[in-house]
């Protein structure tokens, strides 16, 4: 880890942290262009999501606080609070919903907002996964997030707490930049349920690493006695990827048995059509 500034009052978290940001638009604009997104919902997102960024920079702030009190029975915000990846997805992502399908009911009567909504949402899934990816790097920089106690030599040497710790924060940073990738050929490919596959894969993994986390203590306790508060949002991520996966995986393939119907009518009514016109022919 290196907790120190590169130069006054910047370290590599606040780099690390800005770049994870700007990765994330930019993945986000090259995708979309991919995809064919229409500059006016591009652009409806773009606002939307910066809205969001900010909304989930403060909600971070505030979920650590509440963690911190946990702890220590102080609530209190300042330059050493910190910020946790939970406070600032759900406060975000929760704030982007509300401005897009709210200004978009009023900018757009045909309603495309709604008809291209999933494939916004498995963009984003590639955007939230590379900005996450980044950001842990920086969390292993500066030494929060930081694993339990080791003496393997797989290990880092945690400052503030003077011994070695597991590096879970590059074993998820590995993790999210290999499910980015995965997402990332899927996108290009035309592939569905990235946002719902983010969600699944994401829980499960956050669910095992907690197991290896150093710093459990310090975020409190849940109604389950056994699991982390970070375990039980991981539970609600993932079945609400898989309510979402089945979801949509239903409503596809009733489109799909919708139009073979369509096209198997089709054919009937046309070998019906033939077979009159052939009868016709041979009455004269």
């Amino acid at each position: 880890m290196y907790p120190y500034d590169i130069i006054p009052g910047i370290s590599l978290y606040d780099i690390l942290f800005t770049a994870a940001l700007i990765l994330a638009l930019v993945v986000f604009r090259i995708y979309s262009d991919k995809r064919g997104i229409e500059t006016k919902l591009f652009n409806l997102c773009l606002y939307a999501g910066l809205v969001g960024i900010c909304v989930g920079y403060v909600t971070s702030i505030l979920t650590q606080a509440v963690y911190n009190y946990n702890e220590t029975g102080v609530f209190e915000i300042n330059s050493s609070t910190g910020m946790t990846f939970y406070g600032g997805l759900l406060g975000g992502a929760g704030i982007f919903l509300v401005i897009y399908f709210i200004y978009g009911a009023i900018r757009f009567k045909d309603k495309i907002h709604i008809k291209r909504f999933w494939e916004f949402a498995d963009i984003a899934g590639c955007s939230i996964a590379v900005a996450h990816a980044t950001g842990r790097i920086g969390c292993l920089m500066v030494g929060c997030c930081y694993g339990r106690k080791t003496s393997s030599w797989l290990s880092v040497m945690n400052v503030h707490l003077g011994y070695k710790t597991v590096p879970v924060q590059l074993y998820e940073s590995l993790f999210l930049y290999a499910l980015f990738a995965v997402m990332s050929v899927r996108v290009y490919r035309g592939k569905k349920y990235n946002f719902p596959l983010y969600l699944m894969a994401y829980g499960v993994f956050r669910f095992i690493i907690e197991y290896y986390r150093g710093d459990t203590v310090e975020r409190g306790k849940t109604v389950v006695d056994f699991l982390t508060p970070a375990q039980l949002t991981a539970i609600i991520l993932f079945l609400v990827g898989a309510v979402m996966m089945a979801v949509l995986m239903t409503i596809q393939h009733k489109k799909k048995s919708a139009i073979s119907a369509g096209e198997a009518g089709s054919c009937i009514t046309s070998d019906k059509d033939q077979n009159g016109s052939a009868n016709v022919s041979n009455n004269d």
